[in-house]
């Protein structure tokens, strides 16, 4: 077999799918291992990539006189989960912009909360504990949708890619991207294999996480129902009507707790978070790109993300990629880009679309060894940078 060529086996329901050739292991604990044994390598590289990123940052932040341990575990998004953890959620609308807890969902916080009952150590420490965890499940996921669609080689690199990530850094923050993208990439993987009952329970965990969960929800609403147009399945019905339970469960138990149909969107609204169809986004770009004379690095850096995502999109589109991986990206994009609300985080925003850099891990698996090792140098080291600076210089939040 070539260095570049995945394996391959016949495919399955799911379009572009492709299976490894793999030993059956005779029992479901050897396939675990075996499935992580096969993974160690990837996860290696991950920890590795963002180690380096850890230690520009602890060294950046001894020279500013700055704690690293507070700016990961306490500080911004991180404060407001802590809160929630500690006394729960508001009852209330209230008048005050940007100070309702109920725009945080509930999952991670009650996470940290019950974890923190029976582990040693402060709140904020087992919550970050429970990002650095999630994040190397996560990482293992999407190992696993790469090797599972184009081999092993694109699996590691798009795992790679994704530790890179400009903002990467919130991965290891007491934040829920890590934990999103755990839960996204095994639904996707799920849906890849055609396990649509884990499919449907990871998605209703992803939608009790964060509000983009409803992109994860749609990949499985949408495939199944594709495949129900071809053959009839009792399993695939129910993940079908079950993947958007979580986020549903939420959005309206908040409804009910605020006494208003619309509560959640309410709150919503209190964050400055309604849906424009893109009209903030393109007044940023005009003003940093075509008024500012010396835009702000961060916010450059934000922009440029969400450029390159829309042109990986099409990419995406252009590689004919499975279903489900088009349909989480384009949910999750839409989301992002037509949001009217707070404009720097959107860069966070999008650290879960993971299959937006697959097209940048194919190109990478079939490059030379000089250029791909250049290439990911370039972006292990960016990316500790941007981390770094998105903390100690930038003044907001990630």
């Amino acid at each position: 077999m070539s260095p570049t060529a995945p394996d391959t086996a016949p495919r399955g329901h799911i379009p572009g799918t492709r299976r490894p050739h793999l030993p059956t292991p005779a029992a479901p604990h050897l396939a675990l291992r075996h499935a992580l044994r096969r993974a160690a390598p990837t996860l290696a590289a991950y920890l590795a990539v963002r180690l380096t990123g850890l230690a520009f940052l602890a060294v950046w932040a001894h020279r500013r006189h700055h704690g690293v341990w507070p700016m990961l575990a306490t500080q911004w998004d991180s404060r407001w989960y802590l809160g929630i953890a500690d006394h729960g959620y508001t009852h209330t609308l209230g008048l005050a912009y940007d100070h309702n807890n109920l725009a945080f969902f509930p999952l991670y916080p009650l996470l940290v909360k019950a974890v923190a009952v029976v582990t040693p150590g402060t709140r904020a420490s087992t919550g970050l504990a429970l990002a650095w965890l999630a994040s190397l499940f996560a990482a293992w996921g999407v190992f696993a949708v790469g090797d599972r669609l184009h081999g092993r080689r694109t699996g590691v690199l798009l795992t790679v890619l994704w530790a890179a990530f400009p903002v990467g850094l919130v991965q290891w923050m007491g934040y829920t991207e890590s934990l999103f993208t755990a839960f996204a990439a095994w639904t996707l993987y799920a849906v890849l294999t055609e396990r649509w009952l884990c499919a449907a329970t990871a998605s209703v965990l992803a939608g009790l996480t964060r509000p983009t969960g409803i992109a994860v929800a749609a990949a499985v609403t949408v495939t199944a129902l594709l495949a129900l147009r071809t053959r009839f399945s009792p399993r695939v019905l129910t993940a079908a009507l079950t993947a958007p339970l979580g986020w549903c469960a939420y959005v309206g138990w908040v409804g009910l707790r605020l006494g208003r149909w619309d509560g959640y969107f309410a709150v919503q609204r209190m964050w400055h978070n309604e849906l424009d169809g893109g009209a903030e986004t393109l007044r940023w770009l005009r003003k940093l790109f075509g008024q500012q004379s010396r835009p702000e690095l961060f916010l450059v850096l934000v922009s440029v993300t969400i450029v390159v995502s829309l042109l990986l999109f099409g990419l995406s589109v252009a590689d004919r990629q499975p279903v489900p991986l088009l349909v989480f990206s384009a949910v999750l994009l839409l989301i992002v880009v037509a949001s009217g609300g707070v404009y720097f985080p959107r860069a966070r925003f999008l650290l879960p679309g993971f299959p937006l850099l697959l097209p940048i891990a194919g190109y990478l698996a079939r490059a030379s060894t000089r250029s791909r090792v250049l290439l990911l140098t370039t972006a292990v080291a960016g990316s500790a940078y941007c981390g770094a600076y998105m903390l100690l210089v930038w003044p907001s939040a990630p």
